[in-house]
């Protein structure tokens, strides 16, 4: 198995999850690699940084690979680099850690790299169309004009579905589509974590024209909104983008049975409690711990056969970003979850 969407937070946010022991997870997981998100603190955005991340995996010494992601601005001078760093620094058939991908956040998440404005999106595809880009451009999309920040509540975290709604996620989605069309884009274009089925439509439909690739978490297709604690411990589940209610998360599940959803990605996204509880109420929380036990149940639950879990989990990830990650043969610890949430709560409280 490959997670494809995991943030490590070395450097100022170390105190959250480093990328030694999110591998370290990960092996006792039974993963064979990981793909790291830019939105650190500071942001992966250049060769420097690149170089400084990728040199502190090598120092892990990990069997599991470790992927990277190289964050895009709105500077066309920026993307240019990170395109040139990109094809230096893609992973060799023996290599253990390499640059896999170029991500956009089209919309503020967590950090500081939401590419907000259309004109400004377009210029990405555009420079990335002129570079002759071939790899994967991953996109987290929620449109910023459909937000809705007035309807958070933090003493009812249900409202965050409400704060940031379907429409703000689909409508993105279009956007992405679009100005890759009008771009001549070449490269394959990710949408990362969908949440709702609106969204899946537009992407199949954009598959007769466009390279277009989607993935889905293990949360977004098997908690709604509803089963989050109407009280402040709710604020545990505050993601981005958020839970949808139980009708859409019951399609993406069926979405995923049938085939038509191409990776299953954790977006693994540690912070503290105190972080989570409080202000500033951060979105995201851990999913490596427990990617074992989610393909348990696709298989022994769901029914899910040994070819469908391997394409969700490594065929097409390899496919997708063109690279081959050797199987990692350990046994999957199934209790890791139970300790991990032990170890991690202890540790942040302090």
């Amino acid at each position: 198995m490959i997670d494809p969407h995991v943030h490590c937070r070395d450097w100022n946010q170390s105190y959250k999850e480093t990328i030694k022991h999110a591998l370290h997870v990960a092996e006792r997981a039974g993963l064979s690699g990981i793909f790291d998100m830019p939105n650190t603190d500071p942001a992966i955005i250049s060769r420097e940084l690149v170089e400084k991340r990728l040199n502190d995996a090598k120092k892990c010494n990990s069997k599991v690979f470790y992927g990277l992601y190289i964050g895009i601005t709105a500077d066309k001078n920026q993307i240019r680099e990170a395109v040139e760093t990109w094809r230096e620094y893609f992973p060799k058939s023996d290599s253990k850690v390499g640059v896999i991908g170029l991500k956009m956040f089209a919309g503020k998440s967590v950090g500081n790299l939401g590419i907000i404005k259309e004109d400004e999106q377009r210029l990405v595809y555009k420079t990335l169309a002129e570079q002759k880009y071939p790899g994967v451009l991953a996109v987290h999309c929620e449109k910023e004009s459909l937000m809705r920040p007035e309807l958070f509540n933090p003493e009812n975290p249900r409202t965050w579905s409400f704060a940031r709604p379907p429409e703000s996620e689909y409508e993105s989605v279009n956007d992405q589509i679009k100005f890759d069309e009008e771009s001549g884009f070449e490269g394959n274009l990710h949408i990362c974590h969908v949440s709702c089925p609106e969204s899946f439509e537009m992407i199949r439909e954009a598959r007769k024209k466009i390279n277009i690739t989607c993935g889905v978490t293990p949360h977004h297709c098997s908690i709604s909104y509803k089963m989050i604690p109407e009280s402040g411990k709710g604020l545990t589940f505050k993601v981005n983008p958020p839970l949808r209610d139980t009708g859409r998360t019951n399609k993406l599940y069926s979405l995923l049975g049938a085939g038509a959803i191409d990776l299953i990605e954790t977006d693994h996204a540690p912070h503290t409690l105190k972080e989570k509880l409080e202000e500033p109420y951060m979105s995201g929380f851990p999913g490596l711990h427990n990617y074992p036990n989610f393909i348990k149940h696709l298989e022994n639950i769901a029914g899910f056969s040994h070819e469908q879990i391997e394409n969700l989990t490594h065929k097409n990830i390899e496919s997708i970003f063109n690279i081959k990650i050797p199987i990692f043969a350990r046994k999957p610890n199934l209790g890791l979850h139970k300790e991990y949430e032990f170890n991690v709560y202890k540790r942040i409280k302090a």
